[in-house]
């Protein structure tokens, strides 16, 4: 009898046993014809808010413009320049030019593969200043730096408290991007622990079908302690519109699908107990894991509550245990294989091999296993014992 392959990612399962439901969230919204705003998109925001801990949410359509709509609704835009991470999806590099300023990269911490706040502090003293606003010029744009925005990368928390400090000191704005940290939790320095999406002036999630709270198709929110941001997004997402053909500002067409938030309604009532889930097969895997040979796990802190959104684990013959341990039936993914500062579609801005070193040895080595809410036990020691008959297998040779 042929062995079941272990999938990378699971979402056939979810989706079956909440399949009436989600049926019900159609038939409704074809009944009352409800498709675009309306009451569960309203609903929606309140329940995320809540659960986030944030006094205003605001839905739109994907993750890719809840990170641009925060950056402009915070005030970055033409002649500024925002300092972030080369580790990440496009998405959050896409956003900053799509608001008209310019990227500023700075290195990644090896153990969390967040931004570095050793690697901003850093970059910042570095900076000259501008004379005008007395912030520092970016060293790539020339351009004031107005913004700070950090990645919570792989479902972990960057170190916020040394961030906001460090952006504070310069006199810039932070902005997060969750797009991958939907109910992570970060202890600040008084004690108190907090989810993501609560620390910045604004905070951008994704409900991509594959994250933790992923909606049946594309949506995305924005986060924040401010009402004119929240004010501001609002309008962003629908044509710049403060009432229906009353235009304030030149917007776009960003809202969020009122199916896709029925649907999230759903699934929000869910997540905690999946995010557990996947906390649990974290602690699975660095147990099976431990003392593997060449294999370097995920580094949780003691301030951080990481989600697992992604489970990376690191190698330095990647390619090869990727390639062994789908032989084995084992599926995996890179997260991200090449930094963005390297993309080809940013070449001419300069950047070269050697420019971010921990950002460029880590996307060399990293590997995602097979991870989501329902993965057992079973499955993940069959992910370790490919993993060591990777090494036997080297070993051998």
């Amino acid at each position: 009898m042929a062995i079941q392959p272990i999938a990378f990612l699971d979402l056939v399962t979810p989706h079956r046993e909440l399949e009436e439901e989600l049926v019900e969230v159609f038939r409704g919204a074809i009944r009352s014809a409800a498709f675009v705003g309306g009451p569960q998109v309203e609903a929606f925001e309140r329940e995320f808010a809540e659960y986030c801990g944030a006094p205003f949410c605001v839905g739109v359509a994907n993750g890719t413009d809840a990170v641009r709509f925060a950056l402009m609704a915070s005030g970055v835009g033409p002649g500024d320049a925002v300092v972030t991470v080369s580790h990440t999806f496009i998405a959050t590099v896409e956003a900053i030019s799509q608001a008209g300023a310019g990227a500023e990269f700075v290195d990644i911490d090896e153990r969390t593969y967040c931004m570095s706040p050793d690697a901003l502090s850093q970059y910042l003293n570095a900076c000259a200043k501008d004379e005008a606003t007395d912030r520092p010029l970016g060293r790539r744009t020339g351009k004031p730096i107005k913004a700070v925005l950090p990645v919570h990368l792989y479902g972990q928390v960057a170190d916020m408290d040394a961030i906001l400090a460090i952006a504070a000191s310069h006199g810039l704005l932070v902005i997060e991007d969750a797009c991958q940290a939907h109910g992570a939790e970060y202890r600040s320095a008084d004690g108190g622990w907090r989810r993501a999406g609560t620390f910045g002036k604004a905070a951008a999630f994704s409900f991509y079908p594959g994250k933790n709270l992923g909606a049946c198709g594309e949506a995305g929110a924005v986060t924040t302690d401010d009402e004119q941001v929240a004010t501001t997004i609002r309008m962003l997402r629908d044509h710049g519109q403060a009432r229906k053909y009353y235009h304030d500002l030149e917007g776009y067409n960003g809202r969020l699908d009122a199916i896709q938030a029925a649907c999230l309604r759903v699934k929000l009532r869910h997540l905690d107990a999946w995010n557990a889930g996947r906390r649990a097969a974290a602690a699975r895997y660095a147990e099976l894991l431990r003392g593997a040979p060449g294999i370097v796990v995920p580094f949780e802190p003691i301030t951080s509550r990481p989600v697992h959104h992604l489970y990376v684990v690191r190698s330095r013959d990647r390619d090869g245990l990727a390639e062994h341990l789908r032989s084995q039936g084992v599926f995996t993914a890179l997260h991200y294989p090449v930094p963005v500062h390297l993309q080809k579609c940013y070449l001419e801005w300069g950047y070269t091999a050697g420019s971010l070193p921990v950002t460029e040895c880590v996307a060399s080595e990293i590997l995602s296993l097979p991870m989501f809410p329902g993965l057992t036990e079973e499955q993940q020691q069959r992910v370790a014992v490919a993993i060591d008959s990777f090494h036997a297998v080297q070993q051998a040779v």
